[in-house]
């Protein structure tokens, strides 16, 4: 990658998450009004899982921030927290806690709005360290939405769980939303 290309797309990520904040900040972005309201037309056509991707997608970029939870920077599970704290969802800001949280399902009945449970990134210790939230099944694949603290990503981003990195730290998918 040529050496300017780097600092560029950096920029354009950082400026993107500031113009969200900042939308968030100014309460552009509704908080919880996302859950389902009677009468609303698009929580009438939309899972309660699929308004909490569109919520969480609107925090793409946003950069990773150690214990962050509050919209201008995130860790793993303060990214979850935040997102489903929107829909009155109470999920931990640890991802240790994530041992005891909701209901284990197998992985080919995941669904948009699951929860999947990754160790830390030394995958030999088999305790949660990491956690994503389904977006989408790809055939075989998963594609997960998720804080990363990865040195070539450092925001939130979309990854594969067929990606070794995460086959092989996978622990369990678990369903938070009924």
């Amino acid at each position: 990658m040529n050496a300017w290309i780097r600092p560029l797309l950096l920029s354009m990520m950082l400026a993107v998450a500031t113009s969200i904040s900042a939308e968030a900040r100014a309460g552009l972005i509704k908080p919880s009004s996302w859950a389902a309201v009677p009468g609303d037309s698009l929580a009438a056509k939309t899972s309660l899982g699929d308004r909490v991707l569109q919520f969480a997608q609107k925090y793409l970029g946003t950069p990773y921030v150690y214990a962050g939870k509050d919209g201008r920077g995130f860790d793993c599970s303060g990214f979850l927290y935040f997102v489903y704290k929107n829909f009155s969802i109470a999920l931990p800001a640890s991802s240790g806690a994530y041992r005891a949280v909701g209901r284990e399902i197998r992985l080919q009945d995941a669904r948009p709005g699951d929860v999947m449970v990754f160790t830390g990134t030394n995958s030999a210790i088999r305790q949660p360290g990491h956690v994503g939230i389904v977006y989408e099944k790809m055939g075989e694949d998963i594609r997960f939405i998720h804080c990363s603290s990865a040195k070539n990503t450092n925001c939130v981003t979309y990854n594969v769980l067929s990606q070794p990195n995460y086959t092989r730290r996978f622990l369990k998918v678990v369903r938070v939303i009924e």
